[in-house]
């Protein structure tokens, strides 16, 4: 899929966002959100007071009720204006998505399957009028009408429409590779293709779906903290309601002042209660989906992304994942009489034709251990050996002076039954460096010249780099790694100690996969895992957190609550970072928003009753001008800091590999002490600006 670009105020989006802005005015979409619904109201109320003072019976002068309401209803625009924004940028992507979907006519056979030279009996078919269990034929240039299963044929596929990647991958009936994308197109053969969907159940529809904001569902974590919102916004409404009887009951009992208005005190309400993080906490959701979007990841559920940041577990297969996926040449061990320059260079003429990995890895390490040169294979009058099942071993023959030099490197077995056809001894020293090299859990290739036993070479799964310290930032934030993989336990032990995992299961069956999760799950823990094929089906279902491959099976892509477009294993360790990154943003806001109420106290309280009590203005500590502008200067800050931290909800907090510990030490320090020390700087300057302009 090609990603969507958008920058934070992306011109294409402020615009539409703005309008937005007033269209989710309506009361229906406002009592979506308790804590702005209750702004809302009260600007609703103090516009009427404002009209209700231009007749001359106002509780204030209209100038003050105006400012008031005027910005009342700016905080209320700001918070619609940070989930348009948030939305507008999910909206686009999901035109970029929606821009793929192509009407396309189906070539639908009548069979589930057809002999080649039957494949022209076919009939066209609208690619909408397809349903679960139609066979249809993809020939070379044809766009796959709709997702399904290879069932015949093998074929080359672009599929740069869905994952961005410009390499076209091969789809072949059986096996992992068989699930086929609607809108990818095919470049070469043929494909019969079983549909696995109904009109609307695609990939790409359920793609476009989940990236629309309108469809997010709330998360647990969300609705919970959503409920505290609530529940804090009533505490300050009760609070606030019982403020009038007082000051009513104290301007009699002291015969002075003047009674606190109720412009005053929806003014006190809407900066008491949290509109900072209630404001932003929609469009924290929509933003965290969006990041794993660009990602290249879709998510099926908003569940998904938030388990991801809550996940303590992480499944990882072994190859792909942990290692490059291929094995490789890693050392040179030659036999006794044989020098180890002598044994690369014998190994390399051996490879020069093998186009396998581990082939032109030997090559490779041949060069850079001896400086040994590829050779070209004309100039040599040689003809390649390939590998095949039955002989177990490949080579070379060259022609020297008028006879075959016949090179030949393969397992040890095949190398000992070829020695002793040629009757030759097959040295003890050479059988103890292979069961060495075995015991490490590595491969032995032993290598053999015109009947010579030259020595071995060890190929070996190599750790990718740079994975043994992400897997220490992992467990530095609490996460347990385990490695999964089908190699004995010996070899699972070796790789695991040298990639730095926490645990390994070898050996692993898909039942064993199966009650590894389940265990860790009765324990209550989250679990992640990745899969691409049908045997991974029933772990992906049972773990919180399951990224499915987009080149595995449709059984898998189902069964998992997420599909990685790029088929990159390792992308579950940058999903759990976009998890906790939504996560510790949630947090980091939330905080901010309930430490900023502090400067308000200071403000509002001492200006609302400052003329029954004028030893209230010891409270006083930012010398505010006068009592209107210390009000209107609280709910002005109040509105602005919504804007100053859309940025931050989109873009979330930088994510730092740490314990919750030091995690919540952090965001005391930062959001929670900069929330008491900003408002009072931020409400001070705007006093200034207001009384140097002489506006209050």
């Amino acid at each position: 899929m090609s990603r969507t670009n958008l920058t934070l105020f992306d011109s294409a989006l402020v615009g539409p966002a703005i309008v937005a802005s007033f269209k989710k005015l309506a009361p229906q979409t406002q009592l979506r959100n308790p804590v702005m619904f209750v702004v809302y109201i009260g600007s609703i109320l103090t516009t009427l007071l404002y009209f209700q003072a231009l007749t001359g019976k106002g509780e204030a002068s209209p100038a003050f009720i105006l400012a008031i309401s005027i910005w009342l209803w700016f905080t209320v625009l700001f918070a619609n204006f940070a989930e348009a924004l948030a939305e507008g940028r999910s909206k686009a992507q999901a035109e970029s998505l929606r821009a793929l979907k192509q009407t396309v006519s189906a070539k639908k056979l009548e069979r589930d399957s057809k002999p080649e030279g039957q494949l022209s009996n076919w009939s066209a078919t609208p690619a909408s009028n397809l349903r679960k269990g139609d066979v249809v034929l993809v020939e070379a240039g044809d766009v796959i009408p709709v997702d399904g299963e290879v069932i015949e044929g093998v074929a080359s596929v672009d599929e740069s429409a869905i994952t961005g990647e410009s390499a076209p991958v091969i789809r072949e009936s059986g096996g992992d590779f068989s699930a086929v994308t609607g809108g990818t197109r095919v470049l070469s053969d043929w494909l019969v293709v079983r549909v696995s969907v109904n009109p609307g159940e695609a990939f790409l529809d359920r793609m476009i779906s989940m990236v629309e904001s309108a469809k997010r569902q709330k998360t647990p974590n969300e609705i919970a903290l959503t409920i505290l919102l609530v529940a804090l916004t009533i505490v300050f409404l009760l609070v606030t309601v019982t403020l009038l009887p007082f000051s009513l009951f104290s301007v009699t009992a002291a015969k002075s002042g003047m009674p606190i208005t109720i412009t005053v005190l929806v003014a006190l309400l809407v900066c008491l209660i949290p509109t900072t993080i209630g404001a932003l906490l929609s469009a924290i959701g929509v933003a965290g989906m969006s990041r794993m979007m660009q990602a290249n990841v879709i998510a099926t559920s908003g569940r998904a992304v938030e388990a991801a940041g809550d996940v303590d577990v992480l499944l990882l297969d072994k190859t792909g994942t942990i290692t490059l996926g291929n094995r490789q040449a890693s050392a040179f061990i030659p036999a006794p009489g044989i020098t180890e320059q002598q044994l690369a260079d014998v190994a390399q003429l051996a490879s020069l034709a093998d186009e396998t990995p581990e082939g032109r890895s030997i090559v490779v390490l041949a060069k850079q251990r001896f400086n040994i040169r590829e050779r070209e294979m004309t100039t040599l009058h040689a003809s390649f050996v390939p590998f095949t099942a039955q002989t177990r071993m490949s080579g070379i023959d060259i022609g020297e002076f008028g006879k075959i030099r016949a090179i030949r490197k393969g397992s040890s077995e095949a190398l000992k039954n070829y020695l002793q056809e040629l009757g030759q001894p097959f040295p003890a020293e050479v059988a103890h460096n292979v069961d060495d090299v075995a015991r490490r859990g590595s491969t032995p290739l032993v290598v053999v010249d015109e009947g010579v036993v030259m020595g071995v070479v060890e190929l070996k799964d190599i750790v990718k780099g740079g994975i043994k310290e992400r897997f220490a930032e992992l467990r530095r934030m609490g996460i347990k790694t385990v490695m999964i993989t089908g190699d004995n336990r010996l070899t699972a032990a070796s790789i695991a100690a040298e990639a730095g995992v926490d645990d390994f299961l070898a050996e692993a069956t898909p039942e064993d996969k199966l009650k590894l999760i389940r265990s860790y799950q009765s324990e209550g823990r989250l679990v992640a895992m990745t899969g691409d094929g049908t045997n991974d089906a029933p772990a992906l279902a049972q773990a919180d957190v399951a990224v499915a491959m987009n080149s595995g099976t449709q059984a898998a892509k189902e069964a998992g609550n997420m599909v990685d477009l790029d088929s990159n294993p390792t992308k579950l360790l940058e999903i759990v970072e976009i998890g906790k990154q939504m996560l510790m943003t949630r947090g980091a806001l939330s905080t901010f928003s309930i430490a900023n109420d502090i400067a308000k106290y200071f403000a509002i309280i001492p200006a609302a009753f400052i003329t029954t009590y004028p030893q209230l203005a010891a409270l006083n500590v930012m010398r505010l001008a006068s009592p209107s502008s210390a009000i209107m200067s609280a709910v002005i800050f109040n509105a602005l800091i919504i804007v100053v931290l859309i940025p931050l909800a989109l873009k979330g907090v930088r994510y730092r590999a740490v314990g919750a510990a030091s995690l919540l030490r952090r965001n005391l320090l930062i959001y929670g002490l900069g929330g008491i020390v900003l408002p009072f700087i931020g409400i001070k300057l705007i006093d200034m600006i207001l009384s140097v302009m002489h506006l209050v």
